[in-house]
């Protein structure tokens, strides 16, 4: 197990320099300058995390994924230790470990720092902890402290926090409950939220907005329901689908059912309030590796059938490398079929060239709105080299950063449409469309900018009707 784990972080060490940052990374380096208890779209840790790793060195991209690659890493090692706890021995633990490095979805967050890695890492730390309740309930406490943390890294860790404690409850391990520990755990939890909950009632709540915006299809990675359902079966890889799909039959027919249960609850909630695929995607670490005892107890000694199954997890694994890791050179993506199955590889694409442009548009002195908080994260970051001022959006946390000033008669717009355009400004000239030269149709390729100048009401006045939450 500790080699697969070293092997799996080494080829996402090795890999984490090609292409670019991706939008969401950009987000985070801003939000990171701007530290808070909280954002209306997220809490803070990982802007923490970011403005951490830039104080290591603000121009390295490998250094900024260093928690991401770690994160993963460790998910990779839970689902080993795992398998062990579910009664598995030293090749069952192997199989979990490698299933779980193979597959796409962790291989795909572990190359960005994001939310999802430490979330899949949080939860993946849950699970392993719960295993071992049965023997020390003094884990409640570390389990407190996991979900405190990792409620600082995404609020949706509750959902299956909650689910997993009434399943267990369902299932008559009642037992686990009755002890002071989970009255302290719980307790530990709920402070380390109370800063976040301050923040987010002091602002009226905006990221149960947020949440109901995505749920509507906002996000560039929402998912239709029926898509929800197909995507289940290429988040490990379709060749594991079997060896999860085994997992939990063989959980739900152990004295850890509730993890059974915990899956299909999850499954029906996601599907049904529009989430997204990779919402249900910490579920398969724990499947996996209930999966790897049942394989392990067959496979015995057996060299062949060892053989058989390490070549279907290798090829598991160059596939997912493949699809959602920067292998390929930047030039064949656009011939490729990798942007159809892997959106956010496009969105790692040409931010310093698109900053080029905006700045050979914008006029001297001119602000800079820009519509989505990529635009502005890749000016906030590239910027300098051409002197560029920090960069105004109405999305998400930049427009709690505020407007451009009310004196700017005439300023650069970055992605907004001409439509919207005419509600704010008197006169309207285009300067030009955003090209990455690659041919590559990311969310950012032929986005339009235009100089919005005599504004019909000041920028503070105007700005309530820029708000965009998604």
């Amino acid at each position: 197990m500790p080699v697969i784990a070293s092997v799996f972080a080494l080829v996402l060490l090795v890999t984490s320099g090609r292409y670019g940052y991706h939008r969401d990374e950009l987000y985070f380096l801003a939000a990171g300058r701007r530290l808070d208890w909280s954002y209306p779209d997220q809490p803070p840790l990982s802007p923490f995390l970011a403005r951490l790793m830039a104080a290591v060195d603000p121009d390295s991209l490998c250094v900024m994924r260093l928690p991401a690659i770690a994160a993963a890493t460790f998910v990779v090692v839970c689902a080993g230790l795992m398998a062990g706890e579910l009664g598995g021995g030293r090749g069952a633990r192997a199989l979990a470990a490698g299933a779980v490095a193979s597959s796409a979805l962790v291989l795909a967050v572990g190359h960005l720092l994001g939310t999802t890695v430490f979330d899949l890492a949080a939860w993946s730390l849950i699970c392993l902890l719960v295993l071992k309740l049965g023997r020390d309930r003094r884990w409640w406490l570390v389990i407190g402290l996991v979900v405190g943390i990792g409620l600082q890294n995404k609020v949706l860790l509750i959902v299956p926090v909650l689910v997993l404690a009434a399943m267990l409850m369902v299932t008559g391990e009642r037992k686990l409950f009755t002890t002071k520990y989970f009255g302290f755990g719980v307790a530990v939890a709920l402070v380390l939220q109370l800063p976040y909950l301050w923040w987010q009632a002091a602002n009226g709540f905006p990221q149960w907005e947020l949440s109901r915006a995505i749920a509507g299809g906002s996000s560039g990675t929402s998912d239709t329901p029926i898509m929800f359902v197909l995507l289940q079966f290429g988040l490990i890889g379709v060749l594991l689908v079997p060896l999860w799909g085994y997992g939990l039959w063989r959980l739900w027919n152990s004295p850890w059912r509730a993890f059974a249960l915990t899956y299909a609850v999850l499954f029906v909630v996601f599907l049904a309030t529009g989430g997204k695929a990779y919402y249900l995607g910490g579920m398969y670490p724990v499947l996996l590796a209930a999966g790897a005892v049942g394989l392990g107890r067959w496979l015995g000694d057996d060299r062949r059938r060892w053989a058989a199954v390490t070549s279907v997890i290798t090829v598991n694994a160059l596939l997912s490398a493949l699809l959602f890791l920067p292998v390929l050179p930047v030039a064949l993506l656009r011939d490729s079929p990798i942007l159809a199955i892997n959106y956010d590889a496009g969105e790692t694409i040409a931010w310093p060239r698109y900053v080029e442009q905006i700045a050979a548009a914008r006029p001297p002195g001119a602000p800079i709105l820009t519509a989505n908080y990529g635009e502005a994260g890749a000016i906030e970051r590239y910027g300098s080299e051409y002197a560029l001022p920090t960069p105004h959006s109405g999305h998400n946390a930049y427009w709690w950063w505020g407007p451009p000033p009310d004196s700017a008669t005439e300023v650069l717009t970055v992605g907004i449409d001409r439509e919207r355009l005419t509600a704010l400004c008197s006169t309207i000239e285009p300067a030009g469309v955003l090209d990455n030269g690659l041919g590559i149709d990311n969310d950012e390729q032929g986005e339009p900018m235009f100089l919005c100048r005599n504004p019909i009401r000041p920028w503070s006045q105007l700005w309530p009707q820029l708000r965009t939450l998604g």
